[in-house]
């Protein structure tokens, strides 16, 4: 059994809106069902199905964030704010109607249920969901023609694929250098939950070394079921200070069948701060 340190938290991310902007957070508990508080809700459209800002990019104008950075339960309240500087309570009455005028779209704001099944929206007008990468160099088998126009989310809570998500530092800093000095790469376009320090030394795509083991993050957490996080044009969009870049997107094709950073299942929950250690666990 190998036991080495990979990293340690410099950043925690919750995105309590499926889709919009989300908060940076010292501290956080950490469920079995990820960061206690991550999209928690969402839009969903009047043909049932979850709004996202993969064909929906104006979403990202929005920032949702709790009035209280410690969630414990369904007690905190959430507050929207909105690209005109409008800060809403989301527990209002008006909420999704002030929603849907602002995004041109009816929509309801919606809490995740147990053990709920939801499809999340991402049909683009025949444009692809990997920006202008073709998407049978992405996914095999599939075309623009062929790509469905959703896909089922995991029950319960609003999660794509995967209930916590991680990109390393180092990552980071070679997708900058694919991508070009004047490019923008903040740990924001690829939403994770944890942003994880790592050796000024380390290069290429960090994570990749991590897929054959668990991670223990701090005294208690515990991740298994490591693996590498598809990315989507998601990762292209303006969002606040950040311009639209297709050549992210680009690059990670290229240079990396599309992933950037991992995700992972949560096997030890417990409570995660910024500065906490990040230590891999491997059979050798």
């Amino acid at each position: 059994m190998d036991r080495r340190q990979v990293g340690v938290i410099k950043e925690l991310f919750r995105y309590p809106v499926k889709s919009m902007r989300g908060e940076r957070i010292n501290e956080v508990e950490v469920g079995v069902n990820g960061i206690v508080g991550d999209r928690v809700y969402a839009l969903r459209e009047a043909n049932g199905r979850i709004m996202s800002a993969k064909n929906q990019a104006k979403m990202l104008g929005f920032r949702a964030y709790y009035e209280e950075s410690s969630v414990s339960g369904d007690q905190a309240r959430l507050r929207i704010s909105f690209p005109d500087g409008r800060i809403i309570d989301a527990q209002a009455a008006d909420t999704s109607a002030v929603l849907s005028e602002a995004l041109g779209r009816t929509v309801v704001l919606e809490k995740g249920a147990s053990r709920q099944h939801n499809r999340e929206e991402f049909d683009l007008d025949g444009a692809t969901i990997f920006g202008d990468v073709p998407v049978e160099t992405v996914v095999s088998g599939l075309t623009a023609e062929t790509m469905p126009t959703s896909r089922a989310m995991l029950p319960g809570l609003f999660f794509d694929q995967f209930n916590i998500t991680l990109l390393a530092s180092g990552t980071l800093s070679h997708m900058h250098n694919l991508v070009g000095e004047d490019a923008k790469l903040d740990a924001r376009r690829f939403r994770p939950n944890i942003l994880v320090e790592t050796d000024p030394g380390s290069e290429g795509f960090v994570e990749d070394d991590w897929l054959n083991g668990n991670l223990e993050i701090g005294v208690v957490v515990k991740l298994e079921q490591v693996k590498r996080n598809l990315r989507c044009v998601m990762t292209t969009h303006a969002q606040a200070d950040l311009e639209r870049d297709l050549r992210i997107i680009r690059a990670a094709a290229q240079h990396h069948q599309n992933y950037v950073g991992v995700g992972a299942v949560v096997s030890v929950p417990g409570k995660v701060r910024v500065g906490d250690p990040i230590m891999l666990v491997s059979a050798d």
